[in-house]
């Protein structure tokens, strides 16, 4: 009797023991009878696909700039800019695809019509006033007919016809500094007030402050003349300078007629 009682209670503690280990450590794969196993006791563990990777992704690559257009550039984007400058009413002779001199006259015009910097190259805030179609604005009414502008604030030139501008120079006027001839003093300015062409040299003038390249006076000794040098701003002794090629072209397509009236202001 003695045995079989020993017996059951080894079997007994052996079953209690088998259950304990399962429960504490979650690791054994024993299971004795008759006890259930245990619920995991966290979260279940996201299963990953073998096949998943991440996707990669491209970073998006600026245009680059387009490229400051200045004397001596050549190609298809200096063609696009004459074309326009002209289409703006901004003399510039041919669209030959070629950045010269003219073209620069051109530029420095529209730089002044649109208040931006005056350096002659097409960069940023140029290409702005090109796609805005900047143009200057006359004062002369509509019923004003035909006559030349020249405005000293802007320094432009403007061909004006019922109170449109049709044409746009780039021109340097007086510079109102000071200057000695034949012992007197003398300031270099453009006056203001309303003139017209009373006389034209179809030629050189050597006159005694400089030459003047076909002349077309209207104040006295003041006139529109061509000239070599035409920067962006006033330098001239009181005449208003333009590019040897504009003056050309004035007297090629008569834009300045004998009595043209003229306006300075």
């Amino acid at each position: 009797m003695r045995k079989v009682l020993t017996f059951v209670l080894t079997a007994g503690t052996a079953l209690t023991l088998a259950a304990g280990c399962s429960h504490d450590t979650g690791t054994s794969s024993a299971q004795a009878p008759g006890v259930p196993s245990s619920a995991p006791s966290g979260p279940a563990s996201p299963s990953v696909s073998p096949s998943a990777s991440p996707t990669p992704t491209s970073t998006p690559t600026k245009p680059p700039a387009p490229r400051k257009l200045k004397v001596g550039a050549k190609g298809a984007e200096v063609v696009a800019l004459q074309k326009r400058l002209t289409e703006l009413g901004y003399w510039n002779g041919k669209a030959d695809g070629h950045f010269g001199g003219t073209t620069q006259q051109a530029v420095f015009a529209l730089q002044k019509a649109a208040g931006i910097g005056r350096d002659g190259t097409v960069g940023p805030q140029t290409r702005k006033a090109l796609a805005a179609g900047v143009r200057p604005t006359a004062r002369s009414k509509a019923s004003s007919g035909y006559l030349v502008e020249i405005n000293l604030k802007k320094q432009l030139l403007m061909f004006v016809k019922n109170g449109a501008v049709v044409a746009t120079l780039n021109t340097s006027t007086g510079s109102n500094q000071h200057y000695v001839y034949q012992g007197q003093t003398n300031l270099a300015d453009t006056p203001t007030g309303h003139f017209k062409v009373g006389r034209q040299i179809d030629g050189m003038r050597h006159g005694p402050l400089g030459d003047l390249f076909r002349p077309k006076y209207f104040n006295g000794g003041i006139a529109v003349h061509g000239s070599p040098s035409i920067p962006p701003y006033p330098a001239s002794h009181g005449c208003a300078r333009v590019s040897d090629a504009a003056i050309n072209w004035i007297w090629s397509t008569g834009k300045i007629p004998l009595k043209t009236k003229v306006w300075v202001y």
